[in-house]
């Protein structure tokens, strides 16, 4: 066969081609586009026939999932009605269970037959029936579980030996039966349609497989030559594909590390800033506590000196009534001076929150109601007075006197900003705060105690000082700086928490958050005044003025001069006194004395506390009166003071004498000489 002929240049020889134009290349190329053709046509009836083999097996496989499932119903039912029998039998909770689970399982594949059934008429006919077999039987069975249900043994085993003949057990074994039944024959079919399908195919692919022989067999040389090409080209595709892989894989590391280097360094600045934040507050913390311990320290020696000082100038002042008026004026000076110290330890001991609150269950709203007339008389009327209370106010647990005094120094406080003349507010109004919402407070209720003034305002340097104590912004000898520390102190003890908002030129509001008190009874408030604190708490019973008569009192004191003073004033008081110095040797002397009917102790004391000996004495000798004396409670018994009488250090005569007279009347009744029959 003549071949055409390619000139080296490039160019056709037009000779050469009209040769290989033959009737024989022309019948080849015809044949190969028939060959195309053929096989063409072949590989679609070979997908046709797969199609075909494809559809009977899914047809075979949907038969065996329907028989499957018959056959799940049937032991889903038998599961159920054996659960059923056990539950009937023991009584057992459980078994009940999984009778309802099992049959309600029977059920959902019920559901799911119809599914799988519906494009077959008669197959959807038997399913249906067992669906209405399914149901008559549940109500049957269910008869027997609402008896085991209720603990009725006998008639649920009657039921459930009833159940067991029922009719309906063998219609529903042949409705089962009749669906399997009909679907093997339908699967007889499928399995014939499946195997013509699988012939035919095999044959098309038996001659698919030679024609491509053929085809594989010229297609040899053109794969041969072409796979060089592919090789190379794919290598260099395959290197292309790396270097841009590189790049990219460079680039991401390049930008996650520039975006993990910014993170960290936003990081270190909070870290760096909360730190430092963090360190300020603990070092205001820090210092707070060292002045609270300090202030704790010399009130407790400050007050045993004022004590001497107070008895001693009173006894003087009651023995001298008829001297020169001389020096009952100079008395006078002297207890107003000692007056005022004692006020300034209050003052010292309320910020280090070592002086013990006594506290109750009150309305704050009727608590500022009724120091109305009081605020009003201490601000003057230049400074207009608002009150906003909001309804139903929460009750708090907190000590009166001392909420009373907070408020009365912030109004203070207000009017001094406002150079004597403004407006006032004080609001009322309860609120709900998240944890750490304001300052170190809690999650919880709260009811919020907020004075408002319209005065000069705060700088931040000034707020950020103005709980520190002996700070203050007044002239020298118009202020201690220990009111808002008072209040702080005060307000910390109490569980609660202070707020303050000011600006310069915009006026000042100090909040007050109180925890609300629960399950506390509110006792009804009177109006402030500006009497001193009592020195009890303990409500008084209707009894008979006492009459002293050399009545004896045990006197407990460690400080000499301070036991020396008080046994004074209760010999003034016509009582016989009898001192001791500590709590062992008191409890001596009452087991020798069988006539003392009131100890007055101190509350601090080395060894045994007051508090600690006050338990003693009540437990073996239950009818005596205890007064507790004390300027400073420290950590020997804060909470152990909460319902007993206190008398403060320093007290007058006056006061000594209400504070024996009240303990007295409160103590049980014992009739004389009846402790040393004992």
């Amino acid at each position: 066969m003549d071949q055409p002929v390619f000139s080296g240049n490039g160019t056709d020889d037009p000779a050469a081609y009209r040769r290989w134009i033959t009737p024989l290349n022309v019948g080849l190329l015809v044949g190969a586009l028939l060959a195309a053709t053929f096989i063409i046509v072949l590989i679609i009836q070979v997908a046709a026939s797969n199609t075909d083999r494809d559809r009977a097996l899914e047809r075979e496989r949907h038969s065996y999932d329907v028989m499957l499932v018959t056959r799940s119903i049937d032991s889903a039912m038998a599961r159920a009605e054996a659960s059923l029998g056990r539950f009937a039998t023991s009584g057992d909770r459980g078994m009940g269970t999984s009778y309802y689970n099992d049959w309600l399982q029977a059920g959902t594949l019920i559901t799911q037959l119809q599914d799988m059934a519906s494009h077959d008429p008669d197959e959807t006919r038997l399913v249906r029936q067992l669906r209405t077999l399914y149901d008559a039987r549940g109500r049957e069975l269910g008869l027997t579980a609402t008896r085991a249900y209720y603990k009725q043994g006998w008639p649920a085993l009657l039921l459930f030996n009833n159940a067991g003949h029922s009719k309906l057990i063998s219609d529903i074994k042949r409705s089962l039966d009749a669906i399997t039944e009909h679907e093997r024959d339908v699967l007889q079919s499928r399995y014939d349609q499946s195997d013509a399908a699988a012939s035919q195919s095999n044959h098309l692919a038996k001659l698919l497989s030679l024609t491509g022989v053929l085809l594989v067999v010229a297609a040899g040389i053109l794969a041969w030559l072409a796979w060089n090409a592919i090789v190379t080209r794919r290598h260099a595709r395959e290197e292309a594909e790396a270097a841009d892989d590189r790049a990219a894989w460079l680039e991401h590391a390049v930008a996650e590390r520039t975006r993990a280097l910014s993170d960290a360094n936003d990081r270190l600045h909070r870290e760096m800033t909360e730190r430092a934040a963090a360190e300020a507050q603990l070092r205001q913390m820090q210092k707070m506590e060292a002045v609270g311990q300090l202030t704790g320290g010399i009130a407790h020696d400050f007050n045993n000196m004022l004590a001497v000082v107070v008895g001693g100038l009173d006894l003087a002042k009651r023995r001298l009534e008829t001297e020169a008026e001389e020096v009952g004026r100079h008395i006078d000076n002297a207890m107003e001076g000692a007056n005022r110290a004692a006020a300034l330890t209050r003052r010292l001991l309320g910020f280090a929150r070592a002086e013990p609150l006594l506290p109750e269950a009150i309305n704050p709203s009727e608590l500022i109601e009724g120091m109305s007339e009081l605020i009003d008389r201490t601000l003057g009327e230049r400074v207009t007075v608002e009150t906003i209370v909001e309804r139903d106010v929460w009750p708090v647990w907190v000590d009166p006197l001392q909420l009373e005094n907070a408020i009365l120094n912030l109004a203070v406080n207000a009017r001094d900003a406002m150079d004597g003349a403004g407006l006032l507010e004080i609001a009322v109004a309860n609120c709900t705060l998240a944890a750490r919402e304001v300052g170190q407070a809690p999650a919880g209720d709260y009811v919020r105690i907020a004075v408002t003034d319209n005065g000069s305002g705060m700088t931040p340097e000034v707020q950020e000082r103005v709980f520190e104590p002996f700070f203050t912004t007044k002239p020298v000898g118009k202020g201690t700086g220990l009111g808002l520390s008072q209040i702080f102190g005060f307000v910390r003890q109490s569980a609660g928490e202070v707020a303050i908002r000011s600006a310069v030129g915009e006026g000042t509001t100090v909040s007050l958050y109180l925890p609300r008190g629960r399950g506390k009874a509110l006792p009804a408030i009177a109006p402030a005044t500006i009497a001193p604190r009592p020195p009890e708490r303990l409500p008084v019973r209707a009894t008979e003025p006492t009459d002293p008569q050399g009545e004896p009192v045990l006197v407990v004191e460690d400080d000499p001069r301070v036991r020396v003073a008080t046994i004074a004033a209760i010999e003034e008081l016509g009582y016989r006194a009898i001192g001791c110095s500590s709590g062992e040797e008191a409890l001596d002397l009452l087991a020798s004395e069988g006539d003392v009917r009131l100890m007055i102790t101190d509350v601090v004391m080395p060894g045994m506390t007051g508090p600690e000996l006050g338990a003693a004495v009540r437990k073996r000798h239950p009818h005596i009166a205890i007064l507790f004396v004390t300027g400073y409670a420290g950590e020997a018994g804060e909470s152990d003071l909460a319902g007993q009488a206190v008398l403060r250090k320093p007290f007058t005569v006056s006061a000594l004498e209400r504070a024996v007279g009240d303990a007295l009347a409160n103590a049980p009744h014992l009739p004389r000489g009846a402790a040393a029959a004992e």
